[in-house]
């Protein structure tokens, strides 16, 4: 880091070392876990000696403090059946058994250090070029010189996929989906940005409503909580001295 650089700070403590190169969904993880440390603290959950982080990594007291503050502060309400069923109805391919994709893809990876924005814009350009060529080759040939994952040596082929096989951002984007081709958007996951091709699909099995109530109920429940800890974290960086990393601010207070 440059010295004429703003060191990423919550609240004066320092979210990377000088010398740390992170990409900006790293440094945001940093953040927020910063913020939920000393949002402990301030409850009392957590003493106030506990140690910085170093390289991003929390104490075990940490840990559990922000568990207990979490679990007291968001409130989230369990899902009524009538719920469940309309979010089972508009998704009921989610929960097929069975799904399989045949899979190729190129990986631009995200690693210390790289220029997200110029590799997104690389990715992009990849996507266009993709799909706006016909040549039956072109996909491998692209995978072979410019993925950053071992497959591209094989054309970027991944094989027949399950759910089960991936990473779940990954999962979500390719299964539940009727599309075949290169898909007309990046798939971002926690490897990078992909530019991703399905070369054929055999749907899985439906079962029921009442079959797959408990998974449905617990999507309803992470998306639930996701929001009410997204909006709490809002909070808390409107009420925190955030240096050198973009977060959005909330004015108001946490919503129930």
């Amino acid at each position: 880091m440059h010295a004429t650089e703003i060191q990423p700070r919550i609240n004066d403590v320092a979210l990377a070392q000088p010398d740390e190169a992170l990409g900006a969904d790293e440094l945001r993880q940093r953040a927020c876990t910063e913020l939920l440390r000393q949002a402990a603290m301030a409850a009392g959950l957590l003493d106030a000696g506990d140690p910085a982080p170093v390289q991003g990594a929390i104490s075990e007291a940490a840990g559990t403090a922000i568990e207990a503050l979490l679990e007291r502060e968001l409130q989230t309400p369990e899902p009524s059946e009538e719920a469940c069923r309309r979010h089972h109805a508009a998704n009921a391919a989610r929960y097929a058994v069975g799904e399989r994709a045949l899979v190729r893809h190129v990986l631009f990876a995200v690693t210390p250090g790289v220029d997200v924005n110029a590799l997104r814009q690389r990715a992009e350009a990849c996507l266009i070029d993709l799909r706006s060529s016909s040549g039956a080759d072109r996909f491998a040939a692209v995978a072979a010189s410019t993925s950053n994952c071992p497959s591209g040596a094989q054309g970027g082929e991944l094989g027949w996929l399950t759910a089960a096989d991936c990473a779940p951002e990954f999962a979500r984007e390719l299964f539940g989906h009727t599309e075949v081709g290169v898909l007309p958007r990046l798939v971002h996951s926690r490897f990078g940005l992909h530019v991703v091709e399905v070369l054929a699909r055999e749907a899985g099995v439906q079962p029921s409503f009442e079959a797959v109530h408990a998974a449905v109920a617990q999507s309803l429940r992470q998306q639930s909580f996701a929001t009410a800890l997204r909006q709490y974290l809002q909070l808390l960086a409107g009420q925190a001295r955030v240096q050198g990393v973009d977060l959005d601010a909330a004015a108001t207070p946490l919503v129930q």
